[in-house]
């Protein structure tokens, strides 16, 4: 009977933990990029940005992804360490309304949520629909998994040995807080941990003391994922907002447990269900840890400050600063972390474009090598990011993300492309002017320099074009390719004028000059397909809307 006993146990914590990650999946996917911009606009004061964690957590149902967004703000500096510190006191305090309201038997709603949730999936027509019907699935699992786990314990008398086993593990308090902490840390929920640690109460499988004792423990291991995982071990301080968040974890519960015995007396007396009693002890320790620290806030940013401060400096300042590992599981964050870091790679392209003309130009040969060693950079990012997105694409993704994902990659190749032509071929010919002690033109060199510029212009545009998919400026860059092989045809022919008239400077560099035009032009057309997902985008809704009219209207056959 025992072992039946723990393998429903087993099988309803399972179904628990899938419910939440369904709710958290689906709730991400439907509103990712807006909670993270509601995130950024809400850090005014720390007041606002403890009810904003409240808030964000209690519907995202983890504190760990409120972590990883406020912890990418705070490491990019765009939100201070105070409100940082307050959005997690307020995302600790959100995890527990879950835990309070599944404390009451609503079981007869889980096969509503299912109905609303299959029907959602099944036959809505915009992906946020979908995703919504996951969020409705995932928590009627979560209301069937809390039921499965108090009727399974409910005979608690007729499994002695699964009785004798917990009563002894859970008899000592520090040993309960260290258990609870270490299976928080490894399911990496703890509103999972501590609707389990209910159902053991109410079932009498433990005592009420042990009960929170475990509630402690959970509370600590939430507070270990981020320490972890959303930390980067080069960047002291990255470790600021995790290590505050746990630091105040911990005071609070070392303030209460001495006082366990006389606190579980006080809680029974006040709610006799032991369920409910532990889900009130649970939100009142969050809520309890809030009011302390929220006023102790500033001296103790100061002090995180101070055992984690800024590095000195970058041991390779082109290494992927945005491709977060933890974010792998939450496919909005980590698309916009692999989109910032092809921007990234971006930055150093256009860069390398620039000073390659200017190499070119003046004759400054530090500034090709320079150029070369950027290429090397170049090439390291495309290969994080490409690796970053094919694990992010073993997950699943919904059809917008896998579009996207392929986007990204498409713009990493195609920027790695543009950084190979600028080292092999442009910096060459830079070299090669350099060595031979060649001079354009005064017009030669106008032509290139003009050329080059729109060329700039170009890779700008392609920037905004990848990351807002505004149909009119890809629809601009492409027009532009047809323009400019006009002015590169021009060019040209001036060129060969200027050959006609015997000018010295472009008799001696007219291999040269035309060589750098074609391959500007080789970049331009690497740069434009950026364009091309989004136009392609445009054009098959409206291709499926006349498809589907024409349907419509069209005869019925004799």
């Amino acid at each position: 009977m025992g072992s039946v006993v723990l393998l429903d146990l087993m099988g309803g914590v399972a179904l628990l933990l899938w419910g939440l990650h369904m709710v958290q999946s689906g709730i991400l996917r439907a509103f990712g990029p807006d909670l993270r911009r509601f995130l950024s606009t809400v850090l005014g004061n720390r007041i606002s940005a403890f009810f904003a964690g409240l808030g964000l957590t209690a519907l995202l149902q983890s504190s760990t992804a409120t972590g990883i967004m406020t912890a990418s703000f705070a490491a990019e500096g765009m939100v201070s360490l105070v409100p940082a510190l307050a959005i997690m006191l307020g995302a600790n305090v959100g995890t527990t309304l879950i835990v309070q309201l599944l404390s009451f038997n609503i079981y007869a709603a889980a096969p509503v949520m299912f109905i609303i949730g299959l029907i959602a999936f099944r036959t809505g027509a915009r992906t946020r629909i979908k995703d919504l019907g996951r969020v409705s699935i995932g928590l009627g699992l979560m209301l069937l998994a809390l039921h499965i786990l108090l009727t399974s314990l409910a005979p608690a008398e007729s499994a002695p040995g699964i009785r004798m086993l917990l009563t002894a593990i859970t008899g000592d308090p520090v040993l309960c807080i260290l258990l609870a902490a270490v299976v928080t840390w490894a399911a990496h929920s703890s509103v999972a941990s501590v609707l389990l640690i209910m159902s053991l109460a109410y079932s009498h499988f433990i005592t009420f003391e042990a009960a929170l004792a475990l509630v402690l423990g959970a509370n600590l291991g939430s507070a270990l994922n981020p320490v972890f995982e959303g930390t980067r071990r080069d960047d002291p301080a990255s470790y600021r907002l995790p290590v505050g968040n746990l630091a105040n974890r911990i005071i609070g519960m070392l303030l209460i447990v001495p006082f366990i015995q006389p606190l579980a007396g006080f809680a029974q007396n006040l709610q006799p269900d032991l369920a409910k009693a532990t889900a009130m002890f649970h939100i009142a320790f969050n809520v309890g840890t809030a009011v302390l620290f929220i006023g102790l806030l500033d001296p103790f940013a100061k002090l995180l400050t101070k055992a984690f401060p800024d590095r000195k400096s970058l041991a390779d300042p082109h290494a992927p600063r945005y491709l977060e590992e933890s974010a792998i599981d939450t496919p909005s964050l980590a698309l916009a972390d692999a989109a910032r870091e092809t921007l990234h790679m971006g930055d150093i392209v256009e860069t390398m474009l620039r000073q390659v003309m200017v190499a070119m130009t003046t004759n400054n040969r530090a500034l090709v090598g320079e150029v070369s060693r950027m290429d090397n950079a170049v090439d390291k990012l495309d290969e994080a990011i490409k690796l970053y997105v094919t694990k992010l694409t073993r997950g699943s993704l919904d059809e917008r993300e896998g579009r996207r994902a392929m986007e990204i990659v498409s713009f990493s190749i195609n920027l790695e492309h543009v950084g190979d032509i600028i080292d092999k071929n442009l910096s060459e010919l830079a070299a090669k002017k350099i060595k031979n002690r060649l001079q354009f033109s005064a017009e030669g060199l106008q032509e290139l320099e003009a050329f080059h510029r729109r060329i700039v212009d170009a890779l700008r545009a392609a920037f905004g074009v990848f990351m807002s998919g505004d149909l009119t400026e890809a629809r601009k860059l492409v027009a532009e390719k047809a323009e400019l092989k006009s002015i590169e045809l021009a060019a040209g022919e001036r060129h060969l004028d200027r050959l006609r008239n015997a000018q010295p400077e472009t008799l001696e560099t007219t291999s040269l000059h035309l060589d750098v035009l074609r391959d500007l032009k080789r970049i331009h057309s690497h740069i434009v397909s950026v364009a091309y997902p989004v136009i392609n985008a445009a054009i098959e809704p409206a291709t499926q809307s006349e498809t589907a009219n024409a349907t419509q209207v069209a005869p019925a056959p004799k």
